[in-house]
């Protein structure tokens, strides 16, 4: 097979969704003539949300896998190139940069825009998968409001999951917070709120092991969890479950190239989504895990081309 020859381009935005697609919206209007190489899910975690009542400009609920359609239909109506490829590597020592895609085709770029995000991390079995989006999410923030005056559980340990029990409880009228050891991670404060707070229940020492529900209509009614120190196996009523064990930042192409923290999310300097390497910029969910919300990663999208620009314009 004859290979396709390299494509240069002024900015090189590696993933999709709100970051990427925003960052391609500036960039192509400021004349730059952006590609964009997709990944492997086009529109990232916005594509496995259902309702989506947060995102400024509509009024009623949309769907988050129509709004990433929308935002991938104005990136290219300004004149984003869209490329659906992996990129499998990096080389940020290189003037331009190269980049190399699944299929062995080759990327040079004079900046880069690294929106490839992060992924919830899953508990993993069958049943979990089968509610996701029905009864089963990531995201107390995004779908908390959905469970007014019901019950709901949250699995993990750490600041994440306590943030998300005691945000729960704004909503829910109990929250149990399931937890495998006998003691949490989180933070003392944190801890200490969580205590003081009626509405929540800790489960410790247990797992979940299954997800119980209805198929027509979809929709979570218990859970099957097995406390890990009697083995013995019992039956919450539950109409909620919340995944809080954590994310996972999509940045393994970087490691020793780009700095990042303890947990693998890219590092920038304060105010800016500049990178440690001058010209390669880093948006979204990739090294954001405070807020972890669309609207937030389409400004850092914006704020990224702005600073993609400049960087050329010198």
């Amino acid at each position: 097979m004859k290979q396709n020859p390299t494509k240069h381009t002024k900015v090189l935005i590696i993933g999709s969704g709100p970051a990427g697609y925003t960052a391609a919206v500036y960039a192509a209007r400021a004349m730059l003539k952006p590609i964009m190489v997709s990944g492997m899910e086009p529109g990232g975690q916005l594509t496995t949300t259902t309702d989506v009542e947060n995102y400024p400009g509509f009024a009623k609920v949309i769907q988050g896998p129509w709004l990433m359609e929308q935002m991938k239909e104005q990136a290219e109506a300004v004149g984003t190139e869209m490329v659906q490829d992996q990129i499998s590597s990096v080389n940020l020592k290189s003037k331009p940069f190269e980049a190399t895609g699944d299929g062995g085709q080759k990327y040079t770029a004079d900046s880069i825009i690294i929106s490839t995000g992060a992924q919830a991390r899953w508990l993993n079995i069958e049943s979990e998968k089968k509610f996701r989006g029905f009864g089963v999410s990531a995201c107390a923030t995004c779908d908390g409001f959905f469970f007014k005056d019901k019950t709901v559980a949250v699995v993990g340990g750490g600041n994440a999951a306590v943030e998300e029990a005691i945000f729960l409880t704004k909503f829910a009228s109990k929250v149990q917070l399931i937890h495998r050891r006998d003691s949490l991670r989180a933070e003392k404060m944190l801890q200490k709120k969580l205590m003081d707070n009626q509405k929540i229940e800790i489960i410790w020492d247990s797992v979940v092991e299954e997800v119980i529900g209805d198929n027509e209509p979809k929709n979570v009614k218990g859970l099957k969890i097995k406390n890990v120190k009697t083995n013995k196996v019992e039956e919450l009523k539950i109409d909620g479950l919340f995944i809080a064990i954590g994310h996972d930042p999509a940045t393994h192409l970087f490691k020793d190239q780009l700095d990042m923290d303890k947990e693998g999310y890219l590092t920038t300097k304060p105010d800016s989504t500049e990178t440690n390497v001058p010209g390669v910029f880093a948006a979204g969910d990739v090294k954001d895990k405070i807020f972890r919300q669309a609207v937030t990663a389409a400004g850092m999208g914006c704020m990224a081309a702005l600073e993609a620009e400049k960087f050329l314009s010198h």
